[in-house]
């Protein structure tokens, strides 16, 4: 607000671009408002990729007004985020001043305030204080230093223009006898220079400032994790947790980090392979689509890991063979087979018959993938001539996707022999709505042409092949133009939904980048069109409402659509009533009326009178015919541990339904399932979504996964359970299903430590599984984590009396009831550090058994 009002006083013209002025024509007190500005939002930008400091929790009414800062400042922020490249070049002009600037003073600003309409000595040469030439550039040059470095995590080359401003603001520095009017931390300058130094290879050996601790720490954390895989001094636990917290850093926005996941999570994989451990599903996903480099660098590690003396490594040589066994069947491009194949350390791990017989396999098998999956250059080469074997030609147009090749083929089918080509291949498939249409085109050259264009188009995007859809859509496009307005516009809205799923893909990959306002008014456009008899895709119109929720459109969706669109869409009315619920959700629960209605038409949707099929794009809707256990609302009372699936936000539901009968519950499962699954693709961290993908787990008899998942709830929200795990988490009722996980897989001393953690201790459950001799964990090495001394005194009279001839449990649990942070004459505050020492170790071994 202060720099608008700067602005404002200064005689910047309103209304215009900073970007559109030209400073050296502007009077110099207003022409350094302007340069003021834009510093500040690139030092704004630059500051808020640091890290902040957590603040303690304050008073309610407190916490609330920093959320609504803290929304305000996000928004500020995202503006000055989409008008950086403005400011990068008004600065970038700036530079190019070769004369002192002056700025206003209180002088200066009580002359304006006394008479607004006389100008004068405000608006003169020398008006206000001056900034010699070389005191601003110096500054200017820090702060554009400053952004491009830190567009460089996305950008290579912007680290080079970093290091460029920063030289030059170390010569300006140097070179200024005052430094009245600058203000510089030396020492980030000097740590900004050896980082850029680094990163662009303009590192001299000699400098003892360009160590390896100028390098990014992400690089140093994967060479230690490399080091660490010889000598296995980190514990497995600790390296994952940090690969996790690289992760959520992704998952907040840093950018550049992605890579860095996937080394550090190849480290760990080659950590277990050394160890026979089975290899992490997260490096089965990294398998599907290795890069070259990505194999390069696994191959290193492996050889890296192997720097002991190889007698000693007998087991970790057979659990590398594993893993480059795994990754040869799991390499699709054949290149990348023969690479690994060929490596120094495969060939001394695989005898030469076994090489040979694996390698063939892969050769058979990317041989067929490589035919199924992209066209084969010699069918390029064939003369098109009448000689040709029409089979040939047919072959040549299943492989081409190329419009004109693809045009030009059928034309000379076509003069060969009459039949529909359209059903050259039987996987073309078009939309069952449009086939009418593109069926009843006379011409049967043409409609080939545009039906086999459809379906090339379509399946490019399915393969996220989004270059070669464009170029068929827009011939498609080209040649139904000439003739049907209708297919026309079947065109134009299968185009906007080519361009929505290749922005949302971009946005799964990472980009942060928003939809260009076009996309976004196309999307708009077709939500709002209404022309008679146009057949129009029913995924389209899903597809553009979830584009607008995704991208926060939440004002065009609950404030600008039209009333009659609203009430003839049910899309948009479901869209209305998300965004609108969403945005209630910070106030106060008697204020979400929208989330009733957006809970009956739920409801609505999941009865049973509505009729739900698989449609052509193979999802699976509602399906009552589902033949699945997952009977999760069957009972659904909030005092039942067994049914019940929690959920975030459940207070803003009505707390009944009134004809649950005519609820499709098995609908509803499949929905819950499918959802939450999703979101923790986005969001593995949430510990509120892994809580309810842990009660369904256990709903449906996955007791395994969902003790897998509680503990990785309270992993989150716990640093590993270096802290106490919040008891909102770890509430009652989810301390007692863990409880019910470990009895079912008969882990029944795990079941005796979990009574404790609950607010009154379960004595008759713990005392009960203590006495079960069939039970499947590792009995005395949990004796240790029991605290209570009452459970312990149980344990020793049961072991007394089974096992009177086995004394090692019994000394164990002796030991532990008689260590003096147990005795019951401690302070409470001695006990309760006791009880939390113990809680920790036992969920951290927990997490260790079940990760």
């Amino acid at each position: 607000m202060l720099l608008n009002e700067l602005l404002c006083v200064s005689k910047v013209p309103p209304g215009v671009k900073h970007v559109d002025l030209d400073l050296s024509t502007l009077p110099p007190t207003t022409a350094m408002a302007v340069i003021i500005y834009n510093r500040w939002a690139i030092r704004t930008i630059v500051l808020s990729s640091f890290p902040e400091k957590q603040t303690k929790p304050g008073p309610h009414q407190m916490n609330i007004i920093v959320q609504q800062e803290k929304e305000m400042t996000e928004n500020i922020l995202t503006v000055l985020k989409e008008q950086a490249a403005d400011s990068i070049s008004v600065l970038e002009g700036a530079l190019r001043l070769k004369k002192d600037f002056y700025v206003h003073t209180m002088r200066t600003l009580d002359l304006l305030a006394a008479d607004a309409a006389a100008n004068g000595e405000t608006e003169s040469s020398t008006a206000g204080l001056r900034i010699s030439t070389d005191e601003l550039h110096c500054q200017v040059h820090y702060d554009l230093g400053c952004i491009f470095f830190q567009q460089g995590c996305t950008d290579q080359p912007a680290f080079e223009k970093a290091r460029e401003h920063f030289r030059q603001t170390k010569e300006l520095f140097k070179k200024l006898d005052s430094t009245v009017h600058v203000h510089l931390d030396e020492k980030r300058l000097a740590g900004y220079w050896n980082a850029c130094k680094a990163l662009t290879g303009d590192c001299d050996p000699s400098d003892s400032t360009c160590d390896l601790v100028s390098l990014p720490l992400s690089q140093a954390v994967i060479e230690s994790f490399i080091k660490d895989n010889v000598t296995r001094s980190l514990p497995n636990h600790f390296r994952r947790s940090v690969l996790r917290e690289f992760m959520y850093k992704v998952q907040q926005g840093e950018a550049g980090l992605d890579e860095v996941c996937h080394k550090l999570c190849v480290c760990n994989a080659i950590r277990d392979a050394l160890e026979g451990d089975v290899l992490s599903v997260r490096f089965q996903q990294l398998l599907l689509k290795p890069s070259k480099r990505m194999v390069d660098f696994i191959l290193e590690v492996c050889t890296r890991s192997l720097e002991k003396d190889p007698l000693d490594l007998s087991d970790s040589l057979t659990g590398l063979f594993l893993l480059c066994r795994t990754l040869c069947e799991s390499l699709e491009d054949l290149s990348l087979v023969f690479v690994v194949s060929s490596h120094k350390l495969f060939m001394e791990l695989l005898r030469e018959e076994e090489r040979k017989v694996l390698v063939e396999q892969m050769r058979k098998r990317s041989a067929t993938i490589n035919l199924s999956a992209k066209p084969l250059p010699s069918f390029y080469d064939i003369p098109a001539s009448a000689s040709v074997n029409i089979g040939q030609l047919e072959q040549q147009l299943i492989l081409s996707l190329e419009p004109r090749r693809i045009r030009q083929i059928l034309i000379e089918l076509h003069g060969m022999a009459e039949r529909p080509f359209w059903r050259v291949n039987s996987k073309w498939e078009v939309p069952p709505d449009y086939i009418n249409v593109i069926l009843s085109i006379k011409d049967n050259l043409t409609k080939d042409l545009v039906y086999i264009l459809m379906a090339k188009g379509l399946h490019c995007i399915s393969i996220k092949d989004f270059a070669h859809a464009r170029q068929l859509f827009s011939a498609c496009l080209e040649l139904v133009t000439e003739f049907s307005p209708k297919l026309r516009q079947v065109m134009l809205n299968e185009m906007l939904l080519l361009e929505v799923r290749a922005h949302e893909t971009m946005a799964a990959e990472g980009s942060k980048e928003r939809p260009p306002p076009d996309l976004v008014s196309r999307v708009r456009g077709y939500l709002e069109m209404r022309i008679h008899d146009l057949p129009l895709r029913q995924v389209v119109g899903e597809e553009c409402v979830a584009f607008m929720l995704n991208w926060r459109e939440n004002d065009y969706l609950t404030l600008q659509v039209p009333p009659s669109l609203v009430m003839n869409n049910p899309y948009i009315k479901l869209g209305q009533l998300l965004a609108s619920t969403c945005k209630e959700l910070p106030g106060p629960k008697e204020s979400r009326r929208t989330a009733k209605e957006l809970w009956d038409v739920v409801v609505q949707i999941c009865s049973m009178s509505i009729q739900h099929k698989r449609n052509s794009e193979g999802r699976v809707g509602l399906i009552k015919q589902r033949e699945s256990s997952m009977g999760i609302l069957h009972r659904y009372r909030h005092d039942d541990i067994v049914n019940e699936v929690t959920a975030e936000h459940l207070s803003i539901w009505p707390s009944s339904l009134p004809n649950i009968q005519a609820v499709d519950v098995e609908a509803v499962a499949v929905t819950v399932k499918e959802l939450v699954s999703y979101a923790l693709t986005l969001n593995p961290n949430n510990q509120s979504w892994l809580i309810t993908q842990a009660d369904i787990y256990f709903v449906t008899n996955q007791y395994s996964a969902a003790l897998n998942l509680y503990l990785q709830a309270g992993a989150v929200c716990s640093d590993f359970f270096t802290k106490a795990v919040p008891p909102d988490v770890y509430t009652d009722q989810v301390l007692k299903r863990m409880i019910k996980c470990c009895s079912m897989m008969n882990c029944h001393t795990q079941v005796a430590v979990l009574c404790q953690f609950l607010r009154e201790v379960d004595y008759m459950t713990a005392f009960k599984a203590l006495q079960e001799q069939n039970s499947h964990d590792a009995m005395d090495s949990f004796y240790d984590y029991i605290w209570d001394v009452t459970i312990l005194e149980y344990l020793t009279r049961i072991l007394s009396y089974y096992l009177q001839f086995i004394t090692e449990k019994r000394q164990i649990a002796i030991k532990a009831i008689g260590q003096t942070e147990l005795n019951t004459s401690n302070p409470e505050e001695v006990l309760q550090l006791a009880a939390q020492k113990r809680k920790k170790r036992f969920l951290q071994a927990m997490a260790k058994l079940y990760f």
